[in-house]
């Protein structure tokens, strides 16, 4: 297999080496020249998409970093107004082109001779694009692009006091992990009476996305939004009954073992009733695990960690180091959440996340590792397109990435104990996140349905889904308040609407791959990279297949994965 973290930035040959994007001015010539140039030939259209791919590539590359450092600091005005003025000014004069040069590509005669087996999903796509394009949608397009960033500005000024001293939501979280049942109780209490202080302004915010994507949707001929989202995804092999079946599957085989968890748990920590501020804590006596001091220390432990697991892997995180392509700590002003930006011309990475010192982050870090790899291994594919593969195989390559590399957690913890407590933590989160993942999913069917709800009815399907979803054995009394505004925490809701059955769905590969794993490290290690090479030049279910993985979202196989966690967790 050839691969390399040495990553190249990709050549120029159509653009001039210092061009750099500040205006449509200075794109709209290179349109031009594609949308007038005489095809003549395969290979004259075979240069022509490479010319088109180059120029895709330079754009994106502008509009991600115009993006990553809005999101490092999102108070600094200049930043948000460099980001706003690429999405308002630049990006809706490109699209009426991107359609023009998508139909030429469609219309050309020599289309029907590319390698239709290289070019089958890449092509597919542009179909995709070109049955969803309507001129009206491009400023709707442009104001859902800047207010959805308006989450992150929000969410990056809340800050919470505890001991005198300020922390963000993120660093404030480790006090749930509190031996101290006293101070876990006011620290959720003050992180969730935050939350509410900006519920007014969240619930305006989702109130306009969602009215802006139905007319997004209805204008493009759809019921409502979902259906148009399903479509915009390039969900080709899963539907809605699909997404249906799987919130029953977690209820019926999922749900039970978080029950058990949480009743050793309860047991655990000696309690009659087990609160929400307790399910992060361990007994009186054991210190919560603090896996690394800061984020240098994190990159290096990281690294560590996946060189031992295949040199290339930290090799990657390495290349990615050298470059500043990280920026792992939480602080105030930055957005919260994390994610791995790929970079389409520089082809390594950014990682953005939100460190406190906790296993979650270690755990991020690994996540965001895996999406990176992924990058570096389709960054030698032909053409920007080849690489935009389905967020579902890309949740794989992370979350399967957070269940190899706990082999090599040791590098992390000093002692065998603080191991396997971090394994068991990693695997009980490997149960524990269906659940949400499903009352995020259920949640918005409903309210994409219907988009003309209330206010008040909002509220009050996400507290009867929260509920469906919520375990017994956790005593939520006197918390509805802060239960009924919980969907606003959820990035995604806000920013990229509909992903997150992915996490589901990528979830029971990376447990395939784990499995795999556990038989023979090596060759899972190798089906792995085999499939991310691929980028997107195959469809979902052959990119799994390529991983050694069954695409099967039914009950029976959900409960044969979850009861091979439950057992791998009660061996450790």
């Amino acid at each position: 297999m050839n691969y390399s973290a040495d990553i190249q930035k990709l050549p120029r040959i159509f653009l001039p080496k210092d061009f750099v994007v500040t205006n449509w001015e200075g794109l709209e010539p290179y349109f031009n020249n594609l949308d007038q140039r005489e095809i003549k030939s395969l290979t004259d259209l075979e240069q022509w998409l490479k010319d088109a791919s180059e120029l895709e590539a330079v754009i994106s590359e502008d509009a991600c970093w115009r993006q990553i450092k809005m999101t490092c600091d999102t108070e600094n005005k200049e930043l948000e107004k460099s980001f706003n003025f690429f999405m308002m000014e630049i990006q809706p004069k490109i699209q009426p082109y991107s359609d023009k040069l998508n139909k030429k590509l469609v219309d050309c005669s020599f289309t029907k001779d590319l390698d239709q087996q290289k070019y089958f999903t890449y092509l597919r796509n542009v179909k995709k694009n070109i049955e969803l394009f309507r001129e009206a949608n491009i400023p709707l397009q442009a104001e859902l692009s800047v207010m959805q960033q308006q989450f992150g500005v929000i969410s990056g000024k809340m800050t919470v006091e505890v001991s005198g001293q300020e922390y963000t939501l993120q660093q404030a979280a480790k006090f749930l992990e509190d031996p101290d049942r006293t101070i876990r109780e006011e620290v959720y209490h003050k992180i969730n009476k935050r939350r509410l202080q900006d519920k007014k302004e969240l619930n305006d915010l989702f109130t306009s996305l969602l009215q802006k994507r139905h007319q997004v949707a209805t204008n493009t001929g759809f019921e409502n939004f979902r259906d148009y989202r399903f479509v915009e995804l390039g969900r080709f092999d899963y539907s809605k009954e699909d997404c249906y079946q799987f919130h029953e599957a977690v209820k019926l085989h999922v749900m039970p073992l978080v029950n058990q968890l949480y009743e050793t748990k309860k047991k655990k920590l000696g309690l009659g009733t087990l609160r929400p501020w307790d399910v992060e804590a361990e007994p009186a006596g054991i210190q919560p695990l603090r896996p690394f001091k800061d984020g240098e220390e994190l990159t290096e432990k990281t690294i560590a960690c996946l060189d031992e697991l295949k040199s290339f892997f930290g090799d990657c995180l390495k290349k990615m180091k050298a470059m500043g392509h990280l920026d792992l700590e939480s602080r105030k002003g930055k957005a919260p959440g994390g994610y791995n930006c790929p970079l389409a011309e520089s082809g390594a990475p950014f990682i953005f996340m939100n460190a406190a010192g906790q296993l979650d982050d270690v755990t991020t870090m690994v996540h965001e590792g895996g999406h990176a790899i992924h990058s570096f291994l389709s960054h030698d594919l032909e053409l920007t397109g080849f690489k935009e593969y389905p967020t579902e195989i890309a949740e794989v390559a992370s979350m399967a990435m957070e269940l190899f590399s706990m082999d090599k957690w040791h590098v992390f913890f000093d002692s065998k104990e603080e191991l396997t407590r971090a394994k068991e933590q990693q695997l009980e989160r490997v149960i524990t996140i269906f659940p949400w993942i499903a009352t995020i999913d259920k949640f918005q069917h409903w309210a994409y349905e219907n988009p003309d709800h209330t206010e008040e009815e909002r509220l009050a399907n996400w507290f009867s889904i929260a509920n469906e979803f919520s375990s017994p054995v956790i005593d939520f009394s006197g918390l509805d308040d802060y239960r009924r505004f919980g969907w606003q925490r959820q990035l995604h809701l806000f920013e990229v609407p509909f992903y997150y059955i992915e996490y589901g769905i990528a979830q029971l590969g990376a447990i395939g791959l784990w499995q795999q794993y556990k038989q023979n490290p090596e060759a899972a290690i190798n089906n792995y990279i085999k499939a991310l090479q691929l980028g997107g030049t195959k469809t979902l279910p052959e990119l799994f297949t390529a991983a050694g993985l069954k695409f099967d979202l039914s009950p029976a196989h959900i409960r044969e994965l979850m009861l091979f966690v439950k057992e791998e967790l009660d061996g450790l």
